[in-house]
């Protein structure tokens, strides 16, 4: 199997830089998972590598072949839009043959009744259905062989536009948010499937989404994207609990993760609003303190903070609340068994975490290091 390389592509459309020298590898058999805000460039990237747009420099390579140059359909490539882009006049099983028609007959043999008579269509066309079945029994479609498009659901639609990529068995598949217009239930069933689907094509997938969701649950890598240049690549559990961007930080995880201005002195010691947190910091100077929601917890003594709002999901519950020296704003994860002992709206409670998962980031957004104290240090 073949892998993609993305090698210093930069794209600009009039003034606009879209693309910032953007590499990035994805390994046969992997799934990369491209997410990033809306108009971050992601799309454009995904139009590069399928061809479909060219870049103004760097390279395109899939396997050992650079396909900077070529055309779509000269690249291997499968790719599955989020408007599905199927024939409404085919049904299911003839959109699913389109790619194997256009790869396995020539001109002649496509023409509607002459191409039946010529030689070898008959055969071509009778390993093309073997493969069409399997493709759609794969995706669950075998009993909508003969409906079209507009007798479908959006999920049937969306498992079709997939059993026609996976059909002809490509070098890599191209996923541009495909899961975009199904409802919630749905989406995560689909996910699964295109998990499913990859592991057995053994292919390396770029799957291009601005849900993180997504990309935390089905990809191998994740790769975050802003401002048209990738600021980090890494696995999912790398990407949530060591970002190496404040922008990765906050684009990452749900509700977002707490920040806090805080400085260190020329002690060492990092404080927020002239409080001690516990943290040793790599250098004296301003910085950013950053805290996931399900770390943070209510105690006697620490930060002081205005409980505001409460929130209940189920599985847990969210606790609003604004920190008091900088009116920052600061959410708790907490198990819904706290319910009862939490602080009402508007009264006055305090902070503590642990230190050994809080980060630290420089002026520049960069993360910087930092040295715990003791993991039960809290705000004082």
């Amino acid at each position: 199997m073949s892998g993609i390389r993305i090698q210093a592509v930069t794209k600009r459309f009039g003034a606009t830089q879209v693309l910032r020298g953007v590499s990035l590898d994805v390994a046969a058999g992997e799934f990369v998972a491209l997410v990033g805000p809306s108009g971050c460039g992601k799309s454009t990237l995904m139009r590069i590598v399928a061809g479909i747009e060219q870049p103004d420099s760097g390279r395109i390579m899939i396997g050992a072949g650079d396909v900077t140059h070529r055309r779509p359909g000269e690249r291997d490539v499968a790719m599955v839009f989020q408007s599905y882009a199927l024939y409404p006049h085919l049904t299911v099983a003839e959109n699913i043959r389109v790619p194997l028609a256009l790869r396995r007959l020539n001109a002649w043999q496509r023409l509607p009744l002459l191409g039946g008579l010529l030689r070898g269509t008959a055969d071509a066309q009778y390993l093309m259905d073997q493969d069409v079945r399997r493709a759609a029994e794969a995706l669950g479609l075998r009993a909508l062989l003969d409906r079209r498009p507009a007798q479908l659901s959006g999920g049937q639609r969306q498992r079709v536009a997939l059993a026609r990529a996976i059909v002809r068995r490509p070098k890599a598949f191209l996923m541009d948010e495909p899961l975009s217009n199904l409802d919630a239930s749905l989406r995560v069933q689909t996910r699964r499937e295109i998990v499913e689907i990859h592991r057995q094509a053994g292919a390396a997938t770029l799957y291009v989404t601005h849900d993180q969701s997504e990309a935390l649950t089905m990809a191998d890598r994740v790769a975050v994207m802003q401002g048209g240049e990738l600021l980090q690549v890494a696995t999912p559990e790398a990407i949530y609990a060591d970002p190496q961007d404040l922008r990765v930080a906050t684009f990452i995880g749900s509700p977002r993760i707490n920040t806090l201005p805080a400085e260190t002195g020329t002690d060492g010691m990092v404080r927020v609003a002239g409080h001690p947190v516990g943290l040793w910091g790599a250098r004296p100077g301003p910085l950013t303190l950053a805290i996931r929601p399900e770390d943070l917890l209510p105690a006697g003594t620490g930060l002081p903070a205005r409980a505001e709002a409460l929130e209940f999901l189920g599985e847990s519950l969210l606790l609003h609340a604004r920190h008091e020296a900088s009116g920052t704003a600061l959410v708790l994860r907490l198990p819904p068994e706290m319910r009862a002992d939490l602080p009402t709206s508007g009264s006055l409670f305090h902070l503590q975490f642990d230190t050994t998962r809080a980060l630290l980031f420089g002026p520049e957004g960069r993360r910087i290091g930092a040295t715990a104290l003791s993991a039960e240090a809290a705000l004082v």
